[in-house]
């Protein structure tokens, strides 16, 4: 009897434990299929006429032009750290004559497209969680099935490509603007020489780091826009503004994790296994 009891004890505390483990692994496996399927039919939708270029231009806007201000400011202000930093780092050794070449490759090989897709995934990410959860919410979206129009085609695939172009030119901008910030910290407050500093930060820029730069970007921008839209579309119409707020919060976690992972994966796949 005391056996029997003890396995019904059991049973009561590891049944619910187990469930739970399993129900969060079926979300899991389901929030995989369904973001796989978004970004298929995302894809396909891209190359099928009519081209909505009126809402791509729109995107474009949205994503590059309105966000030039910000980036410009977090682009200078992190190549003012790096060179900052850099600086003292470099002078218990001797060698902060090399900031220049620093600057430039942490700037354009790696803090330029990683600050710059974490500025976006906040700016344009969680916008467009926001966007599309309110239109889930509003039944938009179902009026728009209902009436025979494709909302990956409208609605993500214009969002897909503003992020796809922008992200790059917006990651170029920032490098542009790092290196500025770290001309004016290197030469105005570290009192070195200006040609110097330019000389050292041509040595260091390699095209390659830019080319591998663009492509990290256009990477990211497409995890913003996808996490976006899953989420987005993720929202149940009962949820309301408090589940598009919640959705809004797990898309931008999200898209900076994502953005994380993949820049590890891609500095492994360039660097190591391709030698670039």
């Amino acid at each position: 009897m005391k056996h029997n009891s003890a396995i019904k004890r059991d049973d009561v505390i590891f049944r619910p434990f187990l469930s739970h483990i399993s129900g969060k692994i079926n979300l899991w496996v389901n929030g995989l299929g369904s973001a796989y399927l978004l970004v298929y039919s995302t894809i396909v939708s891209i190359f099928k006429p009519p081209f909505e270029h009126s809402l791509i231009l729109k995107q474009l806007h949205i994503v590059g032009v309105r966000s030039f201000r910000v980036v410009l400011v977090t682009g200078t202000v992190t190549g003012m750290v790096i060179a900052l930093q850099g600086f003292y780092q470099l002078a218990e050794t001797s060698t902060e004559g090399m900031i220049g070449a620093i600057v430039s490759v942490s700037v354009v090989k790696e803090l330029g497209p990683i600050i710059t897709a974490f500025v976006l995934s906040g700016r344009i990410g969680a916008s467009i969680t926001a966007e599309l959860g309110a239109m889930k919410v509003s039944e938009q979206i179902d009026a728009m099935i209902a009436m025979g129009v494709s909302p990956i085609k409208y609605l993500v695939v214009p969002r897909f490509i503003g992020c796809l172009i922008m992200l790059p030119v917006l990651t170029i901008f920032a490098d542009v603007w790092g290196f500025f910030g770290g001309f004016l910290i290197s030469v105005f407050m570290l009192s070195m020489n200006a040609r110097f500093f330019l000389n050292q930060f041509r040595t260091g820029l390699m095209i390659n780091d830019v080319i591998i730069g663009s492509i990290k970007s256009g990477i990211f921008g497409m995890i913003i826009a996808i996490v976006g839209c899953y989420k987005g579309f993720s929202v149940k119409q009962t949820a309301g503004a408090e589940g598009v707020g919640s959705a809004t919060t797990g898309s931008t976690v999200m898209s900076l994790l994502f953005i994380l992972m993949t820049n590890f994966f891609l500095d492994h796949l360039l660097y190591t296994v391709l030698g670039l």
